[in-house]
């Protein structure tokens, strides 16, 4: 009962400070010019502020360490784990003030998920030192997978809140009490930002809250589930991230198809066409959230042994190739002309200038702090369409 008391006020304390945060780092992105424009390729018609993400991140490990510390249950497999997850926070902000390559972001997720696995575990699959490859490899695919899912109002966090409960209850069942404080004040600051970060959306996460979520469900999943063996440890990771997976595969499929740069980004996700298949922006996050809820049920059953792995495992496939299959039947957005910039922002074309680091290669850049701008000039083009973020 005492661990149930703690992990609710953790989850508590971080839904009050995520909501509390959020607003002066708002103000602050905006002060500093840290704003996501408008381009062909965004929703959002007007700028809008990053470090929701900085909000996030500060609420969640500031609940969990001052509800642990006195306790006396943080363990040093939590302690990498929370600073894991900070090293991510400092990565996604570096990205939204300054474009970091892509090579660089997944050296750096590669030895932070690296040393997660060295500290805590992870499933045993098939056996020996695969494990550990494959828990590293899974790590960092969903820490992008929810960058690449942070494409609409509400989406990333509420998906995150959802995901994040799940885990903390089985984090609590299991008698792991410091990854079910984590988990419970990743979702509750998760839900905090949500309220600045519904539709329309006040501020974003940003690559700081992105990577810091995706990054920390990730890794506190491979430790939850550590003792795990067999296909039960693939169907549980899986399934409980079976959105983020699907969304990753679909935009993946769908930029080879049309022969794109699988990195350039678009307006080709799953709450995309959704939205061109007439959902409003609430629906397709509910929608999501209950397809995220399915999952991480079914994912409760395969691990408590109610649900044989194999069936689960066969299921999630056949459901993934089915609703990948018929999500490309549903139009993408158009590639339209770049949106004019907002009223009282001026244009500053992109000027080349040298880069450092590898192969001291040439990139645009633009306005200081415009993130869209920047990025999409890093990312080439197709048929003469301006290339943005995801």
């Amino acid at each position: 009962m005492a661990a149930a008391v703690a992990t609710a006020g953790a989850g508590v304390a971080a839904l009050v400070l995520g909501l509390l945060l959020t607003e002066p780092f708002r103000r602050l992105a905006l002060r500093h010019g840290i704003t996501d424009r408008p381009s062909a390729r965004k929703a959002h018609t007007k700028p809008t502020p990053y470090l929701g993400g900085v909000a996030v991140a500060a609420a969640t490990l500031a609940a969990s360490v001052a509800v642990l510390l006195p306790r006396g249950v943080f363990d040093p497999v939590l302690g990498v784990l929370l600073g894991g997850s900070a090293l991510m926070c400092v990565l996604g902000l570096v990205d939204d003030l300054r474009q970091l390559s892509v090579r660089y972001r997944l050296c750096v997720e590669t030895t932070a998920a690296a040393v997660v696995v060295l500290a805590g575990g992870s499933p045993s699959i098939l056996g020996g030192p695969f494990d550990a490859l494959i828990a590293v490899v899974w790590i960092v695919f969903v820490t992008n997978a929810f960058n690449l899912l942070d494409n609409m109002d509400g989406a990333a966090s509420s998906l995150c809140a959802v995901i994040g409960g799940f885990l903390c209850v089985t984090a609590l069942v299991d008698g792991q009490v410091g990854l079910a404080v984590l988990m419970a004040a990743l979702a509750g600051s998760c839900l905090g930002f949500l309220f600045h970060n519904r539709h329309p959306a006040r501020i974003f996460l940003g690559d700081a809250g992105s990577l810091f979520v995706g990054f920390t469900l990730a890794s506190a999943m491979t430790v939850v589930h550590s003792h795990v063996e067999g296909l039960t440890g693939a169907a549980v990771l899986l399934l409980s991230t079976l959105v983020p997976t699907l969304d990753t595969t679909l935009v993946m499929v769908s930029r080879y198809r049309e022969a794109r740069p699988l990195l350039q980004g678009g307006t080709d996700h799953i709450a995309h066409r959704l939205r061109r298949l007439g959902l409003t922006i609430h629906q397709v996050v509910r929608s999501l959230s209950v397809f995220a809820v399915a999952g991480c049920l079914a994912a409760g059953l395969v691990g408590h042994g109610v649900l044989a792995p194999g069936v689960a495992l066969v299921a999630a496939c056949v459901v993934g190739v089915i609703a990948v299959r018929l999500l490309l039947a549903l139009p993408a957005a158009p590639h339209a002309a770049p949106a004019a910039p907002a009223a009282g922002i001026p244009y500053v074309a992109p000027q080349l200038k040298p880069m450092g680091g590898f192969g001291r290669r040439h990139r645009p850049t633009a306005v200081p702090h415009s993130r869209a701008a920047r990025k999409s000039a890093t990312l080439p083009g197709t048929s003469g369409a301006p290339a943005a973020p995801q």
